[in-house]
């Protein structure tokens, strides 16, 4: 998935993750233009999973 990709999709999941991993915040889950990495990087520390799995579980949605 590339950067314009993951930011179309990012609105629509946001609400999905904080459901599924209840410890996510708003700063968390805040997408800023050019950082999915490090967004990424803050999902995998909150919720134990490898950024692939992220990558592909936010794919599946």
């Amino acid at each position: 998935m590339n950067e314009d990709q993951f930011k179309g999709k990012w609105n629509q999941i946001k609400g999905k993750l904080k459901q599924k991993y209840a410890d996510l915040t708003d700063d968390d889950l805040t997408y800023v233009e050019g950082k999915s990495d490090e967004l990424l990087g803050r999902l995998q520390e909150k919720t134990g999973k490898t950024k692939e799995q992220l990558k592909d579980e936010i794919d599946k949605w």
